[in-house]
């Protein structure tokens, strides 16, 4: 959450809450979830991905989700095993 808090306030004043709408969310939200070690929604951490251009990365903001599986970024090793479809008969 440092690191979007970091980005909010590189914003000018007058980008901020127009950021945030962008974001599905008020900057004030925002900060109340940045200073009380609070979650943002998977939802709002994509939008603010998007519209920060990748200066702040979901992972950074939701360390808890999954977000190698979605993205489909995990290292080979570390992919989880599906199990087999089971041969025709």
């Amino acid at each position: 959450m440092e690191e979007l808090l970091k980005y909010l306030n590189s914003l000018p004043a007058e980008e901020r809450a127009p950021f945030a709408k962008r974001c599905n969310t008020t900057e004030g939200y925002i900060r109340k979830v940045c200073s009380t070690g609070g979650k943002l929604g998977e939802g709002i951490c994509i939008n603010v991905e998007r519209e920060s251009g990748r200066k702040v990365l979901c992972e950074q903001m939701r360390p808890d989700v999954d977000w190698h599986f979605i993205r489909n970024t995990a290292p080979v090793g570390q992919r989880p095993l599906f199990a087999q479809p089971a041969p025709a008969c």
